[in-house]
């Protein structure tokens, strides 16, 4: 079955480069097309363009994936990035397993376009689950050869000979050699296919808290982020943004900005940038210069819900996915003594990564490298190639190990700017994002309404469930409960503010709908809610995750009251399977809420590194706070209203509750990947432990970005 997640980039810098005669309005902004597949492979592609994208064969070469040099260093390439989820540690681990070596004997080069394997992109948590079995193989397979080179220098049975700690070793006669020392430094002639990998019941390295790789160069800042690069005679760079979304420039006045001088002003239909030699001078030029823009009226953050609702995406020929029904919904209904109907919303939410988009491009010889922070370094060669009308072998990424990316950054707009800078300019350029550009010109976590109709016995089964998503995606949208009678759609739609890839994509919205209205439903029977859950549920991962969250929760055992109360939630995603427990109180008076305590279950199948694995459950868990309570993108008629920090309420360390982490460790299931799916049970379960405690449903993400509302503001029928 082939499910996809599509959201489409209505907005952004869209420039047209006279010089190139190239129409770029698809590349940066306008009807750029995101795109999620799973195939029965569970391959997976995530936002970004349609075109860059391609079957992500791997070659079958062992040299393709790994080098030993002749002083023994063992170098292995991925196309994979690492962005914060510590992928860099896992892979090199699953590596060193395989290889028999020790851990800071291997060197792992992530995203260079030049070096590594072609990989469609770091995202839908596909590292772990697709590419860390893949290098298994390419450790193996590596072994393997060793074991042969060896047994052909010494002339005995390769059944004698074995790899320990990065040697190999002859058991007959007692010698050892480095691996360097058998290869020479020349290429292994082998192919990847065919190695045999280590059970997870036999790992001795992997499934152990293994330290961050690069730690210490990270914390003590010896680490180059793409902002830290530095080439000779560099110069820095800034585009001059529009007015407003999808405004057009009628003219631009470059007279003041002319006199400053060392500054280069790139005039090029829509595009207008500036380079300086300093970033001071950079500032004041931008400001010197006097545009005219032309913009229609555009629709507002107070209309948004009922927008999304009333402009399908047929009009830019999309349409929804297909979605029989199951089961019969009528005969369901029928048979149900209790009926519901709800409506549930989500505002749209900007990444707000640590390291703002950056780039530093440079020409040589008609080629041009690009160092960026990118969940795509394929793709965004793709882009560049495409924008400057050259060959894909003239365009290099390189991706340093970058400060977050959340989903966020699957395109290469920056790449490009710096990129249409430094060959006018004829010098490298740096262009690196302010804040205020990040919060305004990156896409944003899609906006949503969800419709719920349901309906249930008295003793608690569900009879009938019907499920419209309008925009937020499919990501998570199927019920992981035994509902016979089922109708469960996504309806894409024209979205007034670019959109794209978020952390657990819309999985996050869906979630919080379903295990919203599933309190709803149990609150209507006079059902406890896990009891209620486990009556509906049959899928064993599922039920254990909740049984463990509600169990070190200490479920049922403290009484709620007007100012604390307590909420769970679970799902399915990514191939991973959560419980979320919370507990909450409300100030008197003020009604601000506080998540005092959230104890997460979580189960992905054989844990690679406990310990980072944890970090993953609870950084999401931290970053879905916000979401949750108080982030919302506000806008009008083409402008963000709050593109700050001061103004964007995000998590603090002051809201950041008592984390409580439970791993399920199977390790007779394939690992998944954990970056995504611990953050959708946050949001229903701090919903449903409002509504325990103040007695108000509330259908709207965020919750309370002003303190519990006096009464709910979204539609519930019964």
């Amino acid at each position: 079955m082939l499910e996809f997640e599509r959201y489409e980039l209505s907005t952004g810098p869209a420039y047209r480069f006279d010089l190139e005669r190239r129409d770029l309005f698809k590349l940066l902004g306008g009807g750029l097309l995101f795109v999620l597949f799973f195939d029965g492979e569970a391959i997976a592609q995530e936002s970004g363009r349609t075109q860059g994208f391609r079957a992500d064969a791997r070659p079958a070469e062992l040299a393709a994936w790994l080098h030993i040099a002749e002083d023994g260093t063992v170098t292995i390439y991925t196309g994979k990035v690492e962005v914060g989820q510590n992928a860099r540690t896992a892979l090199t681990q699953a590596v060193a397993e395989e290889l028999h070596a020790p851990i800071n004997s291997i060197k792992l080069v992530m995203g260079d376009t030049d070096l590594t394997p072609y990989d469609m992109g770091t995202f839908g948590s596909r590292t772990t689950p697709t590419m860390a079995p893949q290098l298994k193989k390419v450790g193996a397979a590596a072994r393997e050869t060793l074991i042969d080179l060896a047994a052909g220098k010494w002339k005995v049975d390769r059944k004698s000979i074995s790899v320990v700690d990065g040697k190999v070793k002859n058991s007959a006669t007692g010698e050892a050699i480095g691996f360097g020392e058998l290869t020479h430094g020349q290429k292994l002639m082998k192919t990847v296919d065919g190695a045999t990998v280590t059970p997870a019941d036999k790992w001795t390295l992997a499934g152990t808290s293994v330290t961050k790789v690069n730690a210490r160069e990270i914390v003590t800042g010896a680490h180059r982020y793409t902002t830290d690069i530095a080439r000779p005679g560099m110069l820095f760079g800034r585009v001059l943004r529009p007015s407003a979304f999808n405004a057009k420039l009628e003219s631009l006045d470059t007279k003041k900005a002319s006199s400053i001088p060392g500054l280069v002003i790139v005039h090029d239909g829509d595009f207008v940038g500036v380079t300086a030699p300093d970033e001071l001078t950079l500032s004041n030029a931008i400001t010197a210069l006097i545009p005219i823009w032309k913009s229609d009226a555009q629709p507002s953050s107070k209309d948004l819900f009922a927008y999304l609702k009333s402009h399908p995406a047929q009009s830019r020929g999309g349409g929804g996915r297909p979605s029989p029904e199951q089961g019969s919904l009528q005969k369901g209904l029928e048979s149900s003594d209790h009926k519901l109907d709800s409506t549930y919303t989500v505002a749209y939410i900007a990444h707000t990564p640590l390291e703002p988009r950056a780039a530093v491009a440079d020409w040589n010889n008609g080629k041009v490298t690009v160092w960026t922070g990118t969940q795509r370094p394929f793709g965004v060669r793709s882009e560049l190639a495409e924008a400057f009308k050259i060959p894909e072998d003239r365009v290099r990424v390189i991706v340093p190990d970058t400060g977050s990316g959340y989903g966020g950054k699957h395109t290469g707009e920056v790449a490009i700017e710096a990129a249409r800078l430094a060959q006018a300019a004829k010098k490298p350029v740096k262009v690196i994002w302010t804040r205020e550009e990040e919060f305004t010109w990156a896409y944003f976590r899609p906006a949503g309404v969800i419709d719920i109709r349901s309906g249930a016995t008295k003793d608690g089964l569900i009879t009938a469930w019907e499920f419209h998503n309008y925009n937020s995606g499919p990501s998570g949208i199927e019920t992981p409960y035994d509902i016979v009678n089922h109708k469960i759609e996504f309806h894409p739609t024209d979205s007034p503010l670019r959109q794209g890839s978020y952390r657990g994509l819309a999985a996050t919205a869906n979630h919080f709908a379903r295990e919203s209205h599933m309190d709803e439903i149990a609150a209507a029977l006079s059902m406890d809610p896990l009891e209620f859950r486990l009556k509906n549920l049959k899928d064993e991962r599922l039920r254990a995750v909740l049984q463990a969250a509600s169990a070190k929760f200490g479920w049922g055992k403290i009484k709620p009251d007007a100012t604390r109360g307590f909420g769970l939630a679970c799902g399915v995603e990514k191939g991973g399977y959560v419980a979320t427990c919370a507990e909450i109180s409300i100030s008197q008076p003020g009604s601000k809420v506080k998540i005092e305590r959230v104890v997460t279950a979580f189960e992905c199948g054989a844990i690679v590194n406990p310990e980072h694995l944890k970090n993953q459950v609870e950084g999401s868990v931290i970053q879905g706070i916000g979401g949750a309570l108080f982030e919302a993108i506000e806008f009008e008629n083409g402008h963000i209203l709050n593109p700050h920090v001061g103004k964007y309420r995000l998590p603090r360390f002051s809201d950041v509750p008592v984390l409580e982490t439970i791993l399920l460790d199977r390790k007779n299931l394939p690992s998944a990947g954990a970056g995504e799916t611990p953050i959708v049970g946050l949001a229903p379960a701090v919903g449903n432990a409002i509504y325990q405690a103040a007695g108000i449903r509330i259908r709207a993400l965020p919750m309370v970005p002003n303190g519990v509302p006096n009464q709910v503001q979204s539609t519930a029928k019964a």
